[in-house]
């Protein structure tokens, strides 16, 4: 019998369930953020090589593949709550360290660290989110989280402002958000997600599936990498006061929040191949026009700033999309550690090719490195479009906004979503 439409839960209904769960999610989001630009701008002022800079910050992603990898499995063995709490105590200290230990091999150790951390953090947080979220909502509550997390991350640059990155402020501050944010987590009775085994797809067979999706993920890899480990780097290096390297990185972010919802409803209309090659000729556009940037002192820098990060950071949630189109329902979860996989392995190298960058070629390099990374996908693109008829748009996965911490998530609502389209 159909369920009536005034029986159906509602977004005001889900937020109800979901909110302790958005807010620290948030607040975490908030720590991550902050330290990311923290460590950056304290590693240019220690005077460490740009490209050692980039072998640090690729640290992070380093541990949050490996950490992505193991949460699961670590889930199945000891529970959510154990892994959670764990996890979330590590993290609170390992941000500490930093400020004792200032030595480039002890900070990539430590960044291993915290991105390992972060991932059993984050899996956990967004399974019991996909949980509780009921299928009539889940992709509402999916957008708001990600706008959460893009809010946070933004929002965090502002507390750059508050103390030097040479004192020991900072750091405790990073130290507390994270402590706060599992308080509510924690304390909230919240049912605990069921772990059940999927449907196995190797490598292979996603890469045969969807050769432009996969490496569309890597794309998406390098450029994470790149934003979200080195911006700090390249607005210090390009000469910016503190106050201006936190808005270049938070107005980065906020494009990227503001932009992933419209391209993919074009996407969900068109051949989305189509709307992914100019999304990246546009994100080359964007970012070479960016190389000119000196400040962020005007509405012109503004806009650059905030279309350069929009554009470069959209390829993940379309590629995920459009892979998701040639799996079957079933394996699309079983996929998602093969997409991580792909993604974690370009946000790795992005940093430590960044710092390269930065190095031969001073400020600049940074976003060339982004335009040359995007030009390769839109010549991928055109090729594949050449050997590939398009396919449907009745047939494609409704395109969702996902993070790299997100894959698994997105991936899950996605295949409820397929299996109702059947």
């Amino acid at each position: 019998m159909p369920t009536s439409r005034s029986s159906e839960p509602t977004l005001l209904f889900t937020l109800r369930a979901v909110w302790t769960l958005l807010f620290g999610i948030g607040l975490l989001m908030v720590a991550n953020g902050l330290q990311g630009s923290l460590l950056g701008i304290r590693a240019e002022a220690e005077g460490f090589p740009p490209a050692t800079i980039g072998l640090i910050m690729s640290g992070f992603f380093v541990g949050l593949l490996a950490g992505s990898l193991w949460t699961p499995r670590a889930v199945r063995l000891v529970g959510h709550v154990r892994v959670f709490a764990a996890m979330s105590a590590i993290a609170s200290v390992s941000i500490l360290l930093h400020a004792l230990f200032v030595d480039e091999l002890a900070w990539w150790a430590i960044r291993c660290i915290t991105g390992f951390c972060y991932a059993g953090i984050l899996v956990v947080a967004e399974s019991w989110l996909n949980n509780r979220a009921p299928e009539e909502t889940r992709g509402q509550i999916l957008a708001l989280y990600m706008a959460v997390s893009f809010g946070g991350v933004a929002a965090s640059q502002m507390l750059l402002n508050l103390a030097s990155s040479e004192e020991a402020t900072l750091y405790m501050l990073v130290s507390i958000l994270i402590s706060l944010a599992v308080v509510p987590l924690l304390l909230r009775s919240t049912p605990l997600p069921n772990v059940e085994a999927d449907a196995s797809i190797s490598l292979r067979e996603v890469v045969m599936a969807s050769p432009l999706g996969v490496f569309g993920m890597f794309i998406a890899g390098l450029a994470n990498g790149t934003v979200f480990g080195m911006a700090a780097v390249y607005a210090r290096s390009a000469g910016f006061s503190v106050p201006d390297t936190a808005l270049f990185v938070a107005l980065l972010t906020i494009g990227a929040a503001l932009l992933q919802w419209p391209i993919g409803k074009l996407s969900d209309r068109f051949d989305r191949r189509i709307v992914m090659a100019v999304v990246a000729a546009l994100a080359v556009l964007a970012s070479l026009t960016a190389t000119g940037i000196k400040s962020v002192d005007s509405g012109y820098s503004i806009i650059v700033i905030i279309l350069t990060g929009g554009l470069t950071l959209s390829i993940h949630s379309l590629s995920l999309a459009y892979t998701n189109s040639y799996l079957k329902p079933e394996q699309m979860v079983g996929a998602s550690s093969s997409l991580v996989l792909i993604l974690g392995a370009g946000s790795v190298i992005g940093p430590i090719v960044t710092g390269t960058a930065l190095g031969l070629f001073g400020p600049a390099g940074f976003f060339l490195w982004l335009a040359s990374c995007h030009a390769s996908f839109v010549l991928f693109a055109i090729w594949r479009m050449r050997q590939r008829a398009p396919l449907p748009s009745d047939e494609q996965i409704p395109f969702v906004p996902s993070s790299f911490q997100g894959a698994e998530l997105s991936t899950t609502y996605q295949e409820e979503a397929g299996s109702t389209q059947e």
